[in-house]
């Protein structure tokens, strides 16, 4: 179907609003009133602007407070109307939103709301106009797209018909089956908007926490199936009201939201895009730094050892069990610090995943690779992470024309160095911890689902000593992969300089023997606070000196009806820490509860 924004969706000038619908994609544009009025080009030329870079204007709204007014309020109001459609006609729009009365002029009288919209319709229709009659959930007396339908079939006019709004309808609990009763060439037009389940005043929620659809907790894909099983055919668009867009660049956001129609057309059954290739473990984890004397001693104390080194490029490999880490030197001036910089992650279909990125208007990276090299793909991930698409080994009996044919995954291209095991301790990577720009976060959950297949888990809060964090994760289904985001530092604030670290997280079957080890070779440890352990002992039973082992080594636990959960955390190196964990039984959580306490020492130790 055709897809098209709302210019009130995204941030700067009309021209600016119209270029970066254009770029990323899109077909058409509702035109937002406010902004023609703030526009420095007339009409005409707007429309021209417009029509050259490839967009039809779908819609131009919103026309407020018509309908069940006195006849001397609604002679002002045709007045007023005549005039917009006269503007309409300059600018190449042939629909117009009509929105449910919040006037305190109005009466409840559906009978007149009838009859003035017919008046409406009769006025828009000898322009060449329809008029699409849109509930808004806080409407004076119509707030219902049920009550609306009621209103614009008694009324009866060709140039009269409903709008729908997935935002006004989800908000407020509508039964969404009732959709495929309202015959489809009377759906004028479909406005699309996603939210988060908040306890708030509806008309604040719409106004500055609507999103694009898959970032909220709404059923945007029922009601498109329900208004497309009714016959809809014309465009599906985006009207997100959303504090974040506002000051957000216009043309990321405008990816963000094409990327987002995509996957919920996907989800309707509309499109069928290349399938997700859902990751089935972590194939590396890199660190770039532009020198290693920093961070290769902590990967030295928690048992890794410096295995190969990359035949063409200065990237060494360390490994232990199944965990492995990249040191990246070839970092250029922009990194002097270690930092997390790039995902490799198991692909049973790399091409495949490659693909499937490619359509969602993931920028597929770059790389330079010598005739040698494993052909691996990578992404870049809304916070610049780069996520690779990896074949580890790959089959002795690969056919032969097939992608990977005589490939010998990625860790082929290393060079084996001398080196003398670690004792066994870490088994592999558990997670990764990436931190996201605040004003990204939406469309990283997004990105993290819709590009890389893996599934979204409740969001939470998490308290810092200087305020409240966000935290989402998402994993596959048997946990293999799993990676927690969360906000980090603000647009004003310079990553490098003063946002928060990323970590990785590394599984083992004995944490306390594999601290005592780390400890041991050197390793520094984050301190926990004692009162840390006396909460504990409050709030949990523990067997006999268990939880002074805990105390001694820094150790944090939790634990659910499932199983148990314990940590601890290095001290941060540059912009990179390490978390330890143990899983035991089917603990599927991150110690959330424990991150108050992880992040007041990160604090005080960086004070």
């Amino acid at each position: 179907m055709r897809t098209s924004i709302a210019t009130v969706s995204l941030s700067g000038t009309l021209t600016e609003k119209l270029t970066a619908a254009a770029r990323a994609g899109f077909d058409g544009v509702e035109i937002f009133e406010n902004d023609l009025i703030g526009s420095p080009l007339s009409p005409e030329e707007i429309g021209e602007r417009t029509a050259d870079l490839g967009l039809t204007i779908d819609l131009f709204q919103p026309m407020r407070d018509i309908e069940a007014v006195p006849a001397d309020e609604f002679a002002r109001n045709l007045r007023r109307a005549e005039h917009k459609f006269r503007l309409m006609r300059r600018l190449g729009a042939d629909t117009v939103l009509v929105c449910s009365s919040v006037s305190p002029y109005a009466v409840d009288d559906d009978a007149l709301a009838a009859e003035q919209l017919r008046r409406l319709a009769d006025l828009a229709q000898e322009s060449g106009i329809r008029v699409a009659y849109e509930a808004l959930a806080w409407g004076r007396h119509v707030s219902t797209y049920e009550h609306a339908w009621r209103i614009v079939e008694a009324a009866d006019h060709p140039a009269l018909g409903v709008c729908l709004d997935s935002f006004h309808i989800l908000a407020r609990g509508s039964d969404i089956a009732g959709i495929e009763d309202v015959p489809g060439d009377k759906i004028f037009f479909l406005q699309l908007a996603d939210a988060p389940q908040m306890s708030l005043d509806v008309l604040q929620w719409s106004r500055h926490h609507r999103c694009f659809p898959g970032q909220g907790d709404l059923d945007v894909t029922g009601l498109v199936r329900a208004a497309v099983r009714a016959g809809y055919d014309g465009p599906l668009s985006l009207e997100v009201f959303n504090d974040v867009f506002r000051q957000a660049d216009a043309g990321r956001t405008a990816v963000d939201a094409l990327r987002s129609l995509t996957l919920l057309q996907e989800s309707a059954g509309l499109t069928a895009p290349p399938a997700p290739v859902v990751p089935t473990g972590f194939a590396f984890v890199e660190i770039a730094t532009a020198d290693t004397a920093r961070i290769a001693p902590v990967l030295t104390a928690l048992g890794f050892s410096r295995t190969a080194r990359h035949s063409g490029k200065p990237v060494d490999l360390w490994e232990q069990g199944e965990a492995r880490i990249l040191l990246n030197t070839d970092t250029g001036s922009h990194r002097p610090e270690p930092s997390l910089t790039a995902v490799g992650l198991e692909s049973p279909d790399p091409a495949g995943a490659s693909a499937r990125a490619e359509s969602l208007l993931a920028p597929v990276l770059p790389r330079r690779r010598a005739p040698g090299d494993a052909p691996l793909d990578a992404v870049a991930a809304p916070d610049g992470t780069e996520f690779f698409f990896c074949v580890t080994d790959c089959p002795d009996d690969t056919e032969e024309g097939t992608e990977h044919a005589g490939d010998t995954g990625w860790t082929g291209d290393f060079a084996p160095a001398p080196h003398t095991p670690a004792p066994a301790g870490i088994t592999r990577v558990d997670h990764v911890a990436l931190t996201q720009p605040w004003h990204h976060f939406d469309e990283a959950t997004l990105f993290h689902r819709g590009v890389l297949g893996l599934r979204p888990h409740a969001s939470v809060d998490l308290a810092d000593p200087y305020g409240l964090l966000r935290s989402r994760a998402v994993s596959n289904e048997d946990g293999t992969v799993r990676i927690a985001l969360g906000v980090g530092a603000s647009p004003t604030q310079d990553p490098d300089r003063g946002g928060r670290p990323q970590h990785v997280a590394l599984a083992t079957d004995d944490l306390v023997a594999t601290v005592r080890r780390a400890l041991a070779a050197g390793a520094r440890m984050l301190p926990v606070p004692a009162n840390y352990y006396d909460d504990l002992a409050a709030r949990h039973e523990f067997a006999p000196g268990e939880l002074d082992t805990y105390r001694e080594l820094g150790i944090l636990y939790d634990r659910d009806g499932k199983g148990e959960f314990r940590h601890c955390y290095t001290v941060t190196t540059g912009r990179v820490f390490f978390e330890l964990v143990e899983r035991v039984g089917g603990y599927d959580g991150y110690g959330a509860t424990n991150a108050p306490v992880r992040l007041a020492a990160q604090h005080a130790l960086a004070d």
